[in-house]
């Protein structure tokens, strides 16, 4: 064969597999065996060996490739990625609309629709295709920046790694109906394409492994999502692709003029995507309550683990006018099934002492296993739950877990009770540093007021050396209270200060050992704002806040010399956060510890003046003071993103009209707030006049 006909045979052989690969995993279909697709995709490879000036990143042979990786590179995606707030009951679904529907018209609330997803037990990641071809795939992360995976996540079949051409995707758009979307794609093609989903492994796959494992004479894994979850983090493409994870897709971050999440799905699978064919369009509550109630009782049958159903607003309009909530956008809830649960004894009520000082009575118990889980500590929460309960040391209860929430006692079987049981008496001294504890007023939560308490100290370390904080791998809780105990560290900062020397005395520490974490720490030098503000552990300040922080403000200077009044205009920051983070910055300890990090060489990267005037982020405050209400349709301008536009200058965003309000920006069909507004003669201004006041300066 020539070099001419091997480049065309390659080029039929590729498009070949690939529509076979579309029937397999999209359409549920198959039209040949196995065996004849590996035939097809080993006389594919050995004309590439042959050949290789026409190997192509797209070939269905690039799937697993290449060396080992040395470590992950970061990568910061196009926009957050959220997670969902939980709902444990119809009550809780119907208290969430009842939420969600009092930020919307009235018109609006006649509007909504739901569109309904199985929740998936697996791991979430964002692909990015360029010119229809897969260029970048990352995990999660923080929700800002994630660890870049792709040559892990190309080994999966499901996943294309070139999507489909322009016309197939019109064509196959056009027969649904969605004549808007196919035009704009056939005048724009795709550039950029970024969509999210999960990647899982079915039972059968984690049955398989698991026999492995055990013949291998090494521990089974507790659950499928661990092992996907685990293997994306596999240094070697070649251990994910002998574990046959599969991969369902569930949004399109990319804009081709879809009006409903129903229709995002169909142009996912219409691009080359695998979306879950048991999603639903529903209605109303009832139909959501229907779909959940079914997929709960027929969940085994299933082939994969699911632990609920997300519910998401169907009309995308509405969604995103509904914006987010700290971590979560309003517009969507998951839906989880019922609790998981086991009886099991109390056999001691111990408490735990946080960072922040809170006292957290924990339930000892005699180990159980809930859904592939071993537990043996319940959470208690606090006193006031401890007298709900009336739970008792030695009683039987019934412990409860949801997916990954903490498990906790459900109640208590006191109809089982001997009379040996023993009443649990809440301290009121810290069992660690003897310190008298304290209840603030309006807290049900005790804590201990000593900042030089050792379990403080303690939790303080673990806090900032979290995988969402520095993130130090091999500095574990034991090695923490060594240096503790030792007086090597005093603070956090004094961990970038260590030597092989200081840690070779210690006990299972070898010059080898020393050495390695001694460059573990120092590898984690520079860190992102994001990461920084979450590790200072400041009291109600998580991982979804500190990224809202670092959006605004930029860097942390800037953050240090904020008011309060200031971090209350910032979207979800109420009194009780900008209280603590105000009280932070005002505390002479805590500058002297941030003035020790720079000392020790902690480089903090700030949020560009790019990214962040691309999200209407950038610190000019010439609305500073002003207050602006929305109603209506904008039109080429989300909801969200007007606010944001707004915020970014420094503007103050209210949901209803009053005297304080300074204009109220209205597009098509307002509702009452335009009536109010004539009223009390507010300003009134259109989108474009709103666009001439929020201009970057």
């Amino acid at each position: 064969m020539d070099k001419k006909k091997a480049e065309q045979r390659i080029e039929k052989l590729r498009k070949l597999i690939n529509y076979h690969r579309y029937l397999y995993h999209v359409l549920d279909r198959q039209e040949i065996s196995d065996a004849a697709l590996d035939s097809l995709k080993k006389e594919l490879f050995d004309l590439e060996q042959t050949y290789p000036q026409f190997i192509t990143p797209d070939s269905p042979t690039q799937r697993v490739g290449g060396k080992p990786l040395k470590e992950f590179k970061k990568v910061r995606h196009p926009q957050r990625m959220l997670s969902f707030n939980d709902a444990f009951s119809e009550k809780d679904i119907e208290d969430w609309q009842e939420r969600i529907s009092k930020l919307l018209t009235e018109k609006e609330r006649t509007e909504i629709d739901f569109y309904c997803e199985l929740k998936l037990d697996g791991l979430a990641i964002e692909l990015i295709y360029e010119n229809g071809v897969f260029k970048i795939g990352s995990t999660r992360g923080d929700g800002v920046i994630g660890e870049g995976v792709t040559q892990n996540l190309k080994t999966i079949e499901a996943i294309p790694l070139r999507l489909r051409k322009v016309e197939e995707v019109v064509k196959e758009l056009e027969k649904q109906g969605l004549k808007q979307i196919s035009q704009n794609i056939k005048k724009n093609g795709f550039k950029k394409v970024v969509v999210r989903g999960e990647v899982f492994i079915t039972k059968k796959g984690f049955e398989r492994i698991n026999k492995i494992q055990i013949k291998k004479g090494l521990a089974p894994y507790a659950n499928p999502r661990n092992i996907a979850a685990g293997s994306i983090r596999q240094l070697d493409p070649k251990v994910i692709a002998f574990r046959n994870l599969d991969s369902n897709i569930y949004d399109l971050i990319t804009n081709f003029g879809e009006t409903t999440h129903e229709e995002k799905h169909k142009v996912l699978k219409a691009l080359g995507f695998k979306t879950n064919k048991n999603n639903k369009y529903c209605r109303d509550l009832k139909e959501i309550f229907q779909f959940q109630k079914f997929w709960q009782k027929t969940r085994d049958k299933l082939p994969y683990e699911i632990d609920g159903v997300v519910v998401i607003v169907n009309l995308n309009r509405i969604f995103e006018k509904l914006g987010v909530v700290g971590k979560a956008p309003r517009g969507a809830i998951a839906f989880k099934f019922s609790l998981k649960q086991a009886t099991t004894k109390v056999e001691d009520i111990k408490v735990q002492i946080g960072r922040t000082g809170a006292v957290t009575p924990v339930a000892c118990l005699k180990p159980v296993k809930i859904g592939g889980v071993t537990i043996t500590r319940a959470t208690l929460h606090n006193e006031d739950e401890i007298k709900r309960l009336g739970v008792k040391i030695k009683d039987t209860v019934i412990v409860g877990r949801a997916g990954d929430v903490i498990p906790g006692v459900v109640k208590v079987l006191a109809e089982l009770r001997t009379g040996k049981e023993k009443e649990f008496k809440m301290p009121r001294i810290c069992p660690v540093c003897g310190t008298k504890l304290v209840k603030p007023a309006k807290e049900v939560v005790w804590r201990c007021p000593n900042q030089e308490c050792f379990a403080r100290k303690r939790k303080s370390f673990s806090y900032f050396i979290s995988k969402g904080a520095f993130d130090i791998s091999g500095l574990g809780p034991k090695i923490v209270n060594q240096l503790l105990e030792e007086g090597l560290v005093e603070d956090p900062a004094d961990l970038f200060e260590l030597k092989e020397g200081d840690l070779v005395s210690l006990e299972r520490f070898a010059e080898k050992s020393a050495e390695n974490l001694v460059k573990a720490i120092s590898k984690k030098k520079e860190i992102t704002l994001p990461r920084f503000i979450y590790a200072l552990g400041i009291r109600n300040v998580g991982e979804e806040t500190a990224i809202d922080l670092s959006e605004y403000f930029g860097s942390l200077e800037m953050l240090k010399r904020t008011k309060r009044d200031e971090l209350e205009s910032i979207s979800d920051i109420g009194p009780t956060v900008s209280k603590s983070i105000y009280g932070w910055f005002s505390q002479k300890r805590n500058i002297e510890f941030l003035g020790k990090l720079k000392e020790v060489g902690i480089k903090i990267e700030s949020m560009p003046r790019t990214i962040r005037a691309k999200r209407g982020l950038v610190r000019d405050q010439k609305l500073r003071g002003m207050t602006f209400v929305f109603t209506g349709v904008l039109g080429g301008i989300t909801r969200e993103e007007a606010k944001k536009r707004a915020r970014g200058l420094g503007g103050q965003i209210s949901e209803s009209v009053s005297k304080k309000t300074d204009f109220v920006v209205v597009g098509k069909e307002p509702g009452s707030k335009y009536d109010k507004a004539k009223e009390l003669g507010i300003k009134i201004i259109n989108k474009q006049e709103f666009f001439k006041i929020t201009k970057q300066r």
